[in-house]
């Protein structure tokens, strides 16, 4: 069987990291972050194009720094849950923090979205990386890395334990028999862990793709491993060519070394492509668009986001990069220690730092309709990923890609020309987990 391109949409409303001067633009409604309709309608031109997921990001700390949809966004399992009932066929994956919840509530939440949607959720796995969360939950400090990690990979492990609670055919709701519930394929959960301790059963049964899809998003050592171990799809930080040629190499080669099935997890770059007439017009809107946000303070502010939400504006602007090092490892260590290395190796002021983190990159998805779905199509074929996770600054941009590009991969055999399944897992070519109940009393039958 061919492989095809997998596309998810990834709204941001009002403007999210980047896209700092979105919310001025006249299409875009002031409180479109907060208004479900604006969701919804995103979500059925989505669908109309045959995506296979609609994507939305979160976290629960803000400054007054941050991007305007961060400052004022609905939480992602109610929005979800609303654009269920508006649409048939596109996944609805939600991000929520391991490491500020707790795995039962969590479970239910997803669970009841999974139910509601006809199984299309899915669930992004994040550890939280701005370390002013922690306030928010009343704790002074927020967790290392490699606490944050091992919770992530325990919290997983007992979600699936619980989404497990009863075996399919649990509820046989026999009126002769007065006959609900079969006890016997009720099963508590009784996990006691370094992190947590959890009793269980869950209160829900499974939906019809079995699970929730499990996504991961990491750049780090433990976030690639962490997806190899539980992650069906990762949210991919993309770069140039190579490297998501090797992201793509090095998760897939961990996921077997774990022992699983690689076409088990789909690989999704962050794309933000520009559509127009011409290449020459889509390299102008590249350039427009870039002008439009490129504000120094905000750039200075994002920077400080790597380090636990740290205000860089404290520190005189031409002297060398700060010693920030002890802020890298409660927050983006990654992204920081790379940011630190480089401003040690270049001797670069702090003004450098942000002026090098903002300056102007060009995208390798922008041009004419025959020019981006080429580059699509060469980067899917040099195993850069499987899918794109899609990002259009306006409702107009979306509908350019879809009426100019999707026709052309479509043409191509490279997408879907209708939808063949109903749930996220169908739309992903993932397996429908077998319930480890009814698995291990085959087992025992066959012993």
């Amino acid at each position: 069987m061919s492989r095809t391109i997998h596309l998810a949409l990834h709204p941001y409303g009002v403007g999210g990291p980047g896209q700092h001067g979105l919310w001025k633009d006249p299409r875009i409604a002031k409180n479109s972050s907060i208004d479900v309709q604006h969701y919804i309608q995103q979500a059925k031109a989505a669908e109309h194009a045959l995506f296979d997921a609609l994507f939305i990001v979160d976290s629960q700390f803000i400054n007054a720094t941050y991007p305007a949809h961060y400052l004022n966004r609905l939480e992602p399992l109610t929005l979800l849950s609303a654009v269920a009932t508006h649409t048939r066929h596109i996944g609805l994956v939600g991000t929520a923090s391991s490491t500020y919840n707790s795995p039962f509530n969590l479970a239910r939440r997803f669970a009841s979205l999974d139910h509601i949607s006809g199984g299309r959720a899915g669930w992004n796995v994040v550890t939280s990386f701005d370390t002013g969360t922690s306030r928010n939950f009343g704790l002074e400090e927020h967790l290392d890395y490699a606490t944050r990690y091992g919770r992530a990979l325990e919290f997983v492990e007992v979600a699936r334990g619980l989404w497990d609670s009863y075996e399919d055919d649990a509820f046989p709701a026999d009126v002769a028999r007065d006959l609900f519930l079969d006890p016997a394929k009720l099963h508590a959960l009784d996990h006691e862990g370094e992190h947590f301790r959890v009793a269980g059963p869950l209160n829900i049964s499974r939906s019809p793709q079995g699970q929730p899809v499990i996504f991961q998003a990491g750049v780090s050592d433990e976030g690639r491993d962490l997806a190899a171990r539980v992650a069906e799809g990762v949210y991919a930080p993309g770069g140039s060519l190579q490297q998501a040629q090797e992201y793509y190499a090095d998760v897939k080669r961990r996921t077997a070394a774990h022992g699983r099935d690689p076409e088990h997890i789909k690989i999704f770059i962050h794309g933000s492509p520009v559509v127009a007439a011409t290449d020459e017009a889509a390299l102008r809107r590249e350039r427009e668009i870039y002008d439009e946000d490129n504000d120094f303070a905000r750039n200075l502010a994002l920077l400080g986001r790597s380090f636990g939400a740290y205000d860089f504006s404290v520190h005189d602007l031409d002297a060398p990069f700060p010693d920030v090092a002890h802020l890298a490892e409660k927050g983006g260590r990654t992204g920081a220690s790379a940011i630190i290395q480089r401003a040690r190796e270049n001797n670069l002021t702090l003004r450098q730092v942000a002026d090098s983190l903002s300056e102007f990159r060009r995208s390798p998805f922008v041009g004419a309709p025959e020019t981006v779905a080429d580059t699509i199509e060469q980067w899917f074929d040099a195993g850069a990923f499987d899918g794109i996770n899609l990002a259009f600054r306006t409702g107009d941009e979306l509908d350019l890609f879809v009426d100019g590009v999707v026709p052309l991969l479509q043409k191509r055999g490279l997408y879907r020309t209708a939808y063949t399944a109903d749930t996220l897992r169908g739309h992903l070519g993932l397996p429908v987990p077998e319930n480890r109940h009814t698995a291990a009393g085959a087992h025992a039958l066959n012993g």
